[in-house]
């Protein structure tokens, strides 16, 4: 048999009666928004099973099992993955024309498409419609000979001249939507995605286009980058800019320096550092992690020298350090980016910048210590902060030594610091061996291996928003994403809340325009796909009484206000010690006293 076509798979998930099939092995009860009933994959007493019908989703509580009707077939009956929706469409009434073409033969198209629309975007910036690009490049600093090596190009300000472009390749519309190169219209037809930018294209390392980030020229234009989205080829979780170019220097260098922009990693490179590579557009992660140490075992982070950096580079650190690399800490003068500091220092000033760069864990350390470390709650929260960090270097040489840094910068007690990584450590080992359930034995709750040290309101107002989020990724405006990722406490579900909304970003959301997680289950850890499908079956969390973009506003509100209660607190502590400069710090307290009561302002009831 063939494969069958992935609209028909997305067409057996959309109409199957979810409730119906799962009816047919489960008593179910409906209980608020969802209903429950005992698991058929483990032996249970108390039901723990939850099935949303809205969302056509299944999780259980206790063994963590999760999925849609397909995958509850697959699992149930033992079918196959075809065999489960030839079964579900034969019941459904859905014909199943299937296609001998194959994945490679799909992905194949779309690099070739990829190719057609790098060589237009680059004839683009060489004509007379590129010249504002071409002089926004050369503001920049951009040589020529850079241009090229990079391959950067232009989209011209126009609805339709890649779509023309593309149609005079042969390549079909359908092939071009799937690549991110274009978008539908609601009134039929195609559209540019990119238009009006400088482009960048993204590549694998073995140097095939794989997508394409741009950055606007309009004053008014918005966002400022756009990235054509996640596709069969492009995954920006693994994906670096500038890679192929870096792997060679990355030898030779013995190290890579991550920066968080295109122009960061192309004024590197101008620098002499061909080492350097960007995120697309995501946070590092565990693959980012994995790819790197395949090639170094040293990484040079790159930052900004604001509150924002300084957080930055902590998050990274957690993925970073369990992957066994060895991390140094670049930090620009505040206010100023690779560009600009090359522009002003020149080339070697940059090198020696970096060179200069001092292990990034210790330079959490001694601005975890910069904060206050006279009293006994002092040197615990400083010791609480770093530990989970030094947690999860493996090497235990580097890691003791570490722990004496961290008692020194705490000016705490050794040993006691040493039993707080300790705890840290083990925390960590259940975290990433969460087990899987054994007959006799009682099933993990997913939970515990995500469970972080918050109050039991906190957790309900991180589950609200992921929740809305889900439904409506395209909620969030940039400013409160700016503000959530300052604000929220790390745990999985701040993750999964903007795991959501790159899913609303990237296209992958069902005909409701909520984000379809089956689409982007693959995508995600197994701890972090079964925390979406506890989210999603609890939808007595939604709120019905007040529109939901308050709730956001609030709830954030809130975390903002607790934020600036610690902040207080530690502005007080210092208007108590003589030492501190008490006109500065009154100051301070003012400032923040009038944000307070800006924040405090108009709260609302958020609860459903």
């Amino acid at each position: 048999m063939g494969l069958i076509p992935e609209t028909t798979i997305q067409e057996v998930r959309d109409r199957a009666d979810i409730l119906g099939l799962i009816g047919r092995y489960v008593e179910l009860k409906q209980a608020g928004q969802s209903w429950k009933g005992l698991c058929p994959f483990h032996d249970e007493k108390t039901p723990s099973f939850n099935v949303n019908p809205g969302r056509q989703a299944y999780y259980c509580f206790g063994c963590q099992a999760k999925g849609d009707a397909i995958r509850f077939l697959v699992d149930c009956e033992n079918l196959t993955f075809p065999e489960a929706v030839r079964t579900l469409a034969a019941e459904l009434g859905i014909e199943i024309s299937e296609t001998d073409s194959s994945e490679r033969s799909d992905n194949e198209k779309v690099y070739a498409a990829l190719e057609v629309a790098q060589g237009f975007y680059r004839e683009a910036l060489r004509s007379a419609s590129g010249q504002a690009a071409r002089e926004y490049l050369e503001r920049r600093g951009l040589e020529e000979e850079i241009i090229d090596r990079f391959q950067i190009g232009y989209a011209p300000d126009a609805w339709d001249s890649l779509v023309s472009a593309l149609e005079r390749a042969g390549i079909p519309s359908e092939v071009g939507m799937a690549s991110g190169l274009l978008n539908e219209r609601n009134s039929g037809g195609h559209y540019d995605r990119l238009r009006n930018r400088v482009i960048f294209p993204i590549h694998d390392v073995r140097g095939r286009v794989i997508a394409f980030g741009g950055r606007a020229l309009g004053a008014d234009q918005e966002p400022k980058y756009l990235n054509t989205p996640e596709s069969s080829v492009y995954h920006k979780r693994r994906t670096f800019y500038g890679f192929p170019h870096a792997l060679e220097p990355i030898r030779r260098a013995g190290r890579a320096i991550v920066c968080e922009g295109y122009f960061d990693a192309i004024a590197l490179a101008r620098a002499g550092m061909g080492e350097a590579v960007a995120t697309c557009g995501t946070a590092l992660t565990a693959d980012h992690a994995r790819d790197l140490s395949r090639r170094t075992s040293s990484i040079g982070l790159l930052f900004d020298g604001d509150s924002a950096g300084q957080k930055a580079m902590e998050r990274a650190l957690e993925i970073l350090l369990p992957a066994g690399l060895r991390v140094r800490g670049v930090i620009l003068p505040d206010g100023m980016d690779p560009d600009d500091y090359l522009a002003k220092e020149g080339p070697e000033a940059l090198q020696a910048l970096v060179a200069r760069a001092p292990d990034a864990l210790e330079r959490v350390m001694r601005k975890a210590a910069s904060e206050g470390r006279s009293t006994p709650a002092e040197k615990a929260d400083i010791v609480r902060r770093v530990a989970p960090l030094v947690a999860a270097i493996s090497d235990p040489v580097e890691r003791s030594e570490y722990v004496r840094r961290l008692a020194l910068e705490a000016d705490a007690d050794p040993v006691a610091v040493e039993s707080v990584v300790r705890a840290a450590v083990r925390g960590q080992s259940a975290r990433a061996n969460p087990g899987v359930s054994r007959p006799g034995e009682q099933p993990r709750r997913e939970e515990k291996a995500l469970a972080v040290d918050l109050p039991g309101a906190e957790m309900r107002h991180l589950r609200q928003l992921a929740l809305i989020v889900s439904r409506h990724p395209e909620i969030v405006t940039d400013g409160q994403s700016e503000e959530m990722h300052e604000v929220l406490p790390d745990c999985a579900l701040k993750q999964l809340l903007f795991v959501f909304t790159d899913a609303g970003a990237d296209g992958d959301v069902d005909g409701e325009g909520r984000v379809d997680l089956p689409a982007i289950e693959g995508k995600l850890s197994p701890e972090l796909a079964a925390l979406a499908y506890q989210v999603i079956v609890d939808e007595d969390l939604y709120p019905r009484k007040v529109p939901a973009e308050e709730v956001i506003a609030q709830i954030v509100s809130k975390f903002v206000l607790k934020n600036l209660d610690a902040e207080q607190k530690m502005i007080k502590r210092r208007l108590n010690d003589p030492d501190e400069d008490q006109v500065r710090a009154l100051e301070e307290l003012q400032a923040l006293l009038v944000r307070r009561r800006a924040q405090g302002a108009n709260m609302i009831d958020t609860s459903t």
